[in-house]
């Protein structure tokens, strides 16, 4: 499989290319002509597509946030959702190679529900659902993968008294295989939801609810 990396700065995807072999591009989710111009650079370069993926996910605590940081969030999230999908779509249908699954990537925080871009993932949801209904039929697979719970990596190691508190990324990424492996008659548009192991006893459940609690009745 050839697989190609997209982001607003790619140097941070030097690694991660280097791993996997990856080709990476430069692309703004938000620009309509950046995203068109990405798909056709792939396809230049790798032929049609037939997986395509995003994640997009600008934090915003609705506490301190300004205006455009919230309408940043949401645009991120609901509407750079849109233009991957379509430029997806359009070549998946195109070139009747539509067999392949299309999941589209978001990140859900539950825990905080005050964050701003709680309302851009909502959005994202939905778009994802009218996707998975539209296209469905014509045989793409639009999937909508909810991750909630922090990623290990080198920044963030797990815990030695708690070593599954964090995702390890190759068994998030197992789980997105299996979405792309699921029978035509069965796809799920958003049952693939990963969660990492991080309350460890009852006591610990009381004790975090407790606290969630206090910071929703006494703001910071």
């Amino acid at each position: 499989m050839k697989v190609a990396l997209a982001a607003r700065s790619t140097a941070k995807l030097g690694g991660l290319a280097s791993e996997t072999g990856a080709s990476v591009f430069a692309c703004d989710a938000t620009q309509g002509a950046d995203v068109e111009k990405l798909f056709a650079d792939v396809e230049a370069k790798f032929g049609a597509g037939r997986c395509c993926l995003q994640r997009e996910l600008p934090h915003a605590d609705v506490r301190r946030s300004r205006s455009a940081e919230v309408q940043k969030a949401i645009t991120v999230s609901a509407f750079g959702g849109f233009l991957v999908a379509q430029q997806a779509a359009r070549r998946m249908l195109h070139t009747g190679r539509a067999r392949s699954c299309s999941p589209a990537h978001r990140q859900r925080k539950g825990l905080r529900a005050i964050r701003a871009v709680r309302d851009g993932q909502v959005r994202a949801a939905r778009l994802a659902q009218a996707l998975a209904r539209e296209l469905s039929p014509r045989g793409i697979h639009v999937a909508h993968v909810v991750i909630d719970g922090g990623i290990r990596s080198e920044r963030r190691p797990p815990s030695p008294d708690k070593p599954d508190a964090l995702l390890d990324p190759d068994a998030i990424a197992e789980s997105y295989w299996h979405v792309l492996q699921q029978p035509r008659s069965a796809w799920s548009w958003r049952s693939s939801c990963v969660r990492g192991w991080r309350i460890s006893s009852t006591s610990d459940q009381i004790r975090a609810q407790a606290k969630l609690t206090r910071q929703f009745r006494h703001p910071a």
